[in-house]
């Protein structure tokens, strides 16, 4: 008997996504969950702690920003398609991929940082539920969470002098295309300080060498 064939994790489609957001909003009042974008950025931010975050300690800071109780029962759907990107962005962060983020284009005159913003807004927010990355040394973190945290607002980075410093050092991105590729380099050099990758076995080369990231196909959902 031959053993089982494991599938790649399927990427959430426009219906699933739409799905997931019909959920988060359909959850119970005072909560005030996050939406997909923000929800793309937290797991992220999630994904890159050093200790694997499990489920019942990722969840509820998702579905509450404010960090209410949960109801104890919540729809199995909602928890599949999230633990479906969780998995998919796990496997993106561990092989140091480029990834697709969860980036919705807002009107014409909305700036890169503006665009943006939901999804770095959501990443801030599991820095704050999860502190382990940010309790690392300092210095290699600086250069991405600044590539990152330069969407925000200056005055939400408190006692933040050495990250304000780098992030005055910064231009900001030219268009939408290039404020995304960030947000994917940063999140793929922090993976570099708090998820290191094991030393491999040299082998003998074959062939010319391919680049080691891919390129992302596209600079956000349309």
């Amino acid at each position: 008997m031959s053993a089982p064939q494991h599938r790649p994790t399927e990427a959430l489609s426009e219906a699933d996504l739409e799905r997931l957001q019909a959920l988060l909003d359909a959850l119970p009042a005072p909560l005030e969950p996050l939406d997909v974008s923000m929800a793309d950025g937290y797991l992220c931010g999630v994904l890159l702690q050093p200790s694997v975050v499990p489920l019942e300690q990722w969840l509820p800071p998702l579905l509450d920003s404010e960090g209410r109780p949960i109801p104890q029962r919540i729809s199995d759907e909602l928890i599949g398609l999230l633990r479906r990107r969780h998995k998919e962005l796990n496997l993106a962060i561990v092989g140091r991929q480029w990834f697709d983020p969860w980036v919705f284009e807002l009107d014409e005159d909305a700036s890169p940082s503006e665009t943006v913003l939901p999804w770095v807004a959501g990443f801030a927010h599991a820095l704050d539920a999860h502190p382990a990355l940010m309790k690392l040394p300092e210095e290699p973190l600086l250069e991405p969470l600044a590539a990152l945290y330069l969407h925000l607002d200056p005055d939400d980075l408190e006692d933040a002098d050495t990250l304000l410093e780098e992030i005055e050092s910064l231009e900001p991105p030219t268009d939408l295309e290039e404020a995304v590729e960030g947000l994917v380099s940063a999140v793929l050099m922090l993976a570099d300080v708090s998820r290191p990758l094991k030393p491999q076995p040299a082998q003998k080369a074959v062939g010319r060498a391919g680049p080691g990231r891919s390129r992302p196909k596209q600079s956000g959902r349309r």
